[in-house]
């Protein structure tokens, strides 16, 4: 799965706020552990060792606030703040305190989604590899730079969404994506159309880039989740 190893400590007294944000993060591949008051979430966070926090500032036992400054003196996880308060001094005393992001109640699941993606991507930044400029994947080539496909040499002509969705799996072979993922990161969070968008595109690019588009070489699909780009010369 795409976020296998990733834990997400997700804070907040109202149960069916959390219940919501796990829905969405497992979905996506994450694994969640909710946590309902501040003392249960400091418990976890020590013993559990999350990849990221969400946590609500108004939480009973310890503060929200109280909290992020006791982890922020503990460890470097990314913290995203949910808040309900709308002045900037409550957002900027979050930040202070070493929150990495906030999100204003009542909020967007999807945009939270993707502000944990980008959150993430920021802290694994300094140790990630700098992405390659053109990279050959048997007899496909993909110059980024340009946005140019060659298939032997001959230039394939992809459309706008097709390129993108080539781009993201290219860029990060071997890793499965989430429709959901491929469908925001493509198309945008704010996008209001199916996943089932994503399989349409891919299908179409897998008749310009496959061999065999029933057995496809590049495009491969990981099933029960979504999407990856495989080894070039081996097939699903």
């Amino acid at each position: 799965m795409a976020h296998v190893n990733r834990k997400i400590l997700v804070v907040d007294d109202d149960r069916k706020t959390v219940d919501l944000v796990r829905l969405y993060l497992e979905k996506d591949g994450y694994q969640v552990l909710p946590a309902y008051d501040g003392q249960q979430a400091l418990e976890l966070a020590r013993h559990k060792l999350p990849d990221l926090l969400v946590l609500d500032l108004m939480l009973p036992k310890i503060d929200g606030l109280d909290l992020c400054r006791i982890l922020r003196a503990e460890t470097q996880v990314p913290i995203i703040l949910l808040t309900a308060r709308t002045t900037e001094s409550d957002k900027l005393l979050g930040l202070d305190l070493g929150a990495d992001d906030y999100v204003t109640k009542p909020f967007s699941p999807r945009e939270l989604l993707a502000r944990v993606r980008a959150v993430l991507r920021r802290a694994t930044t300094e140790t990630t590899p700098p992405e390659p400029s053109e990279v050959q994947y048997g007899d496909l080539s993909i110059h980024f730079p340009g946005r140019e496909v060659r298939l032997r040499g001959q230039l394939v002509r992809l459309t706008p969404k097709e390129y993108r969705l080539l781009e993201i799996l290219a860029k990060e072979p071997k890793r499965a994506f989430t429709r959901l993922e491929l469908l925001e990161r493509a198309f945008g969070f704010d996008y209001e159309g199916l996943e089932r968008t994503v399989d349409v595109h891919l299908m179409n690019l897998r008749r310009k880039i496959e061999a065999d588009p029933a057995q496809p070489r590049y495009v491969q699909t990981v099933y029960g989740i979504g999407y990856k780009f495989g080894e070039a010369g081996r097939h699903d």
